[in-house]
């Protein structure tokens, strides 16, 4: 059984670039355009990608939806709501072109917050991010209504919806110095970003410019009863090394969700309290934390009442 990570990708390319001089999608970032490695990354998790650009912008081919701005330069409400319209997922992870340094597991965790929200966005440096948030696609009506009266910022909508704000202490358990909100906004941004990766490469070999990323594997986490109501979230996105095991994925699920922790995970986060067990795939039940897992697959963490 196959379960991809709900959720779509939206990657905006459509700005001016007037700081930086030239088009960022197209800089050369790890050997290879920008948009390029924005794309690649983001499709280790998501399998449905859109990029939006100006009209009549040039990009290389990629595997993606590709959208254009009905209107030029309408700002990020303008990006927002084309690519929402364009993709085929419910929830979408929107970024810019121009952000380098993206994490899979904050993004993951981010997706794994929709579940009673329209938007999740995190707030970093004194600020919103609402370009490394996630919307629901229901919202696209208000944007619509936005762009018609003006408002070009996307935190009009915030007030408006179910909004959830992800505070810093938060996304420090994912990206303790905040790299996913990196932008390359002037041509020093760019040779900054040029010297981290480079620092970055030397650090871990596996960043190296055309090396293939960590084996990983992506699952999801379903959580039912008291687990659900613990997490106030009903699924999980994870992404884990080759080789993983039920107890990584626990693991991960408490990092994700501290408050799982005690109630549904036991205190060294490898195992389930009694009383709850895991079911793979919606097959096999199981409390053999050392069994196997396989991208794709999809654990169901619920009472052994409810699961037999």
């Amino acid at each position: 059984m196959s379960f991809q990570p709900p959720g779509s990708a939206v990657i905006l390319t459509g700005g001016k670039s007037s700081r930086m001089g030239q088009p960022k999608a197209l800089l050369s970032f790890a050997g290879e355009p920008l948009i390029v490695h924005t794309v690649r990354t983001l499709s280790r998790l998501f399998s449905d990608l859109v990029v939006v650009a100006a009209p009549e912008q040039e990009l290389p081919s990629l595997p993606v939806t590709m959208v254009h701005d009905e209107v030029a330069y309408q700002g990020p409400v303008g990006g927002i709501l084309y690519g929402l319209r364009a993709a085929h997922s419910e929830l979408c992870f929107v970024t810019s072109c121009d952000a380098p340094f993206l994490n899979l597991d904050l993004i993951a965790f981010l997706v794994g917050q929709m579940s009673d929200h329209d938007v999740v966005v995190p707030y970093w440096q004194e600020r919103l991010q609402p370009l490394h948030a996630v919307y629901r696609r229901s919202v696209a009506p208000l944007l619509q209504e936005q762009l018609e009266r003006g408002e070009l910022r996307p935190i009009f909508l915030y007030k408006k919806v179910r909004t959830r704000e992800v505070s810093p202490e938060e996304i420090r358990r994912f990206d303790p110095e905040g790299l996913s909100f990196r932008n390359l906004n002037s041509p020093e941004d760019y040779q900054a970003a040029l010297a981290l990766w480079q620092e970055k490469r030397q650090r871990d070999p596996t960043e190296r410019e055309g090396a293939a990323a960590v084996p990983s594997l992506r699952l999801v986490v379903e959580l039912f009863g008291v687990a659900r109501l613990k997490a106030k979230t009903a699924t999980v996105p994870l992404v884990l090394s080759e080789g993983a095991q039920v107890q990584d994925a626990l693991a991960a699920l408490a990092e994700a969700i501290p408050a799982l922790v005690g109630p549904v995970l036991t205190l060294d986060r490898h195992a389930l309290v009694n009383g709850y067990t895991c079911n793979v795939n919606g097959t096999d039940f199981t409390r053999d934390w050392h069994h196997p897992l396989r991208s794709g697959d999809h654990l169901l963490i619920l009472s052994s009442d409810a699961g037999g």
